[in-house]
C-alpha cells in the first residue's frame, strides 16, 4: 500500500483532530487576551468610531496582500473602505483594485451572518482580481480551477522542488461542497471551539487550494469571517495577517509540513493561536498606548508647548522605533523638529522644567529624554507573554 504523500489522501480525511494538551492552554490565554482587548476598548475615546474599524480593515487587506509578495496603493484602498464605512475627509482616487478588495473584506467581515457558499467565494475572487480576464495571461476568475495538477513550487523550472499539490480538479467539486456544509454547520457546534474553527478553515480552504490565485488571501479572508462570528465586536480591533506577515517564513513551513502529515492538526493549530495570541497582545498594546497618550494630553494641555514641542511628545507617545525606542537625543530632536540645535536645547530644557520629559541615564551628548511615566508597550511586545504549561506541539 503507498504511504499518502499529502494529507488529502489519508484515508481519514477530513476528520482533524489535535492533542488537547497542545491546544488548551493555547486557547485558554487567547479567550483571556481576548477579553481583555474588549475591557479595555472601552476606556477609549471614540471606542465606536468607524474609523477604528477602517484602520484594521485597511492593515488586514494591505498586510494579507504583502504575504503574497503584493504592494497596494494604501491610499486608494483606505479611499474605498472609508466611503463604505461612511469615514469623511478620507477621499483619494480609487482602483477597480482597491474598490474590489474594499468589497470583499466588506462582505467577508462586515456581514459574517450571510452564509458562505460556491457563489459567494467566486464573487470573492472576482473582487480579488477584477482585472484577470483582460490580462495577459488569462486567469480563471470566479470559477474553480482548471484540470492541470495545482502544485505550489519553488526553485529551477528544470528542477523544480513541489511544496505541495492540491486534490485533483475531478474531485474539487465534492471537496469544496463539503468544506462549505462544515462551516455552515460548524458554527453552531457547541463541541468546537470558535477560534479552533477559525484556524481549521484556514488550514482546510488553502489545502483544497480552490482557485488559480489567491487562494492563501481567500483563505485568511475565511478565517477572519470565523472570528467575527465568533465575536464581531473584537474582530474590528485587530487583524492576524500583520502578525503572519512577520513570520511568513513560519507560516509557509508549518502549512507545507502540516500538509504532508497525518490529520492530527496540532502543530497548525498550535502556531495559528500562538500567532492569534501574538495579534490579541499587540492589540492591547496598540489600546495602552493610545490611553497614555490621551492621558499624557490631559496633564499637559494647558502647558503652552510650541508646535515643534508638540510634534516630537506625539512621536515619543507613539512607541516603538517611529517612536524612538530608547529615548530622544537633542540631535534627533533638532531633525524632528526641524530647528537649529540651540533651539533644540532650549526646548528640551523647557519641556524638563514643565515635566513632561525626563532624561535618562547618561550625560553629555549622549544624554537623550523620554515621556515622563514613560513605560508603554512598543509594538510587538508582549503584554503577557505566553508560556505554554502543557505539551509542545
Amino acid at each position: 500500500m503507498t504511504t499518502p504523500t499529502w494529507i488529502w489522501q489519508q484515508p481519514d480525511w477530513p476528520a482533524f483532530h489535535w492533542r488537547a494538551a497542545v491546544i488548551r492552554p493555547r486557547l485558554q490565554a487567547a479567550w483571556r487576551s481576548l477579553g481583555m482587548l474588549l475591557g479595555r476598548v472601552g476606556s477609549l475615546p471614540g471606542d465606536d468610531d468607524p474609523a477604528v474599524t477602517l484602520d484594521t480593515l485597511l492593515q488586514n487587506i494591505i498586510t494579507s496582500s504583502a504575504i503574497e509578495g503584493e504592494r497596494l496603493n494604501a491610499a486608494s484602498v483606505r479611499s474605498s473602505l472609508a466611503r463604505r464605512l461612511g469615514v469623511e475627509g478620507e477621499m483619494k482616487a480609487v482602483s477597480s483594485r482597491s474598490e474590489g478588495l474594499a468589497d470583499m473584506m466588506m462582505d467577508a467581515i462586515g456581514s459574517p451572518d450571510t452564509v458562505l457558499t460556491r457563489e459567494r467565494l467566486f464573487q470573492w475572487h472576482r473582487w480579488l482580481f477584477p482585472d484577470g480576464e483582460a490580462s495577459l495571461v488569462r486567469l480563471r476568475v470566479g470559477e474553480w480551477r482548471g484540470e492541470e495538477p495545482m502544485q505550489v513550487v519553488s526553485g529551477r523550472l528544470d528542477k523544480p522542488k513541489v511544496h505541495f499539490e492540491a486534490p485533483p480538479r475531478a474531485v474539487l467539486g465534492d471537496e469544496m461542497a463539503a468544506f462549505l456544509a462544515w462551516f455552515d454547520a460548524s458554527r453552531h457546534d457547541p463541541t468546537l471551539d470558535p477560534l479552533l474553527r477559525a484556524g481549521i478553515a484556514h488550514f482546510w480552504f488553502v489545502t483544497l487550494h480552490p482557485f488559480e490565485d489567491g487562494n492563501g488571501r481567500l483563505a485568511r479572508a475565511i478565517a477572519d469571517r470565523a472570528l467575527a462570528q465568533a465575536d464581531r465586536q473584537s474582530i474590528r480591533l485587530y487583524t492576524m495577517s500583520a502578525a503572519i506577515l512577520a513570520e511568513r517564513q513560519d507560516y509557509y513551513q508549518v502549512l507545507e509540513s502540516s500538509q504532508r502529515g497525518t490529520t492530527d492538526l496540532s502543530d497548525w493549530l498550535a502556531w495559528f493561536l500562538d500567532i492569534l495570541l501574538q495579534t490579541l497582545e499587540d492589540a492591547l498594546a496598540g489600546i495602552e498606548r493610545t490611553l497614555a497618550k490621551t492621558r499624557f494630553w490631559q496633564q499637559f494641555a494647558e502647558a503652552g508647548l510650541l508646535p515643534e514641542q508638540v510634534k516630537v511628545l506625539n512621536r515619543l507617545l507613539e512607541g516603538g522605533e517611529r517612536g524612538f525606542e530608547g529615548g530622544i537625543s537633542a540631535a534627533q530632536y533638532q531633525k524632528v523638529a526641524k530647528v537649529s540645535k540651540a533651539t533644540a536645547t532650549r526646548h528640551l530644557s523647557d519641556l524638563l522644567a514643565k515635566g513632561c520629559l525626563e532624561k535618562l541615564p547618561g550625560g553629555g551628548r549622549s544624554t537623550r529624554y523620554q515621556v515622563v511615566g514613560s513605560g508603554l508597550p512598543l509594538p510587538g511586545e508582549r503584554t503577557g507573554t505566553f508560556k505554554p504549561t502543557g505539551e509542545r506541539p
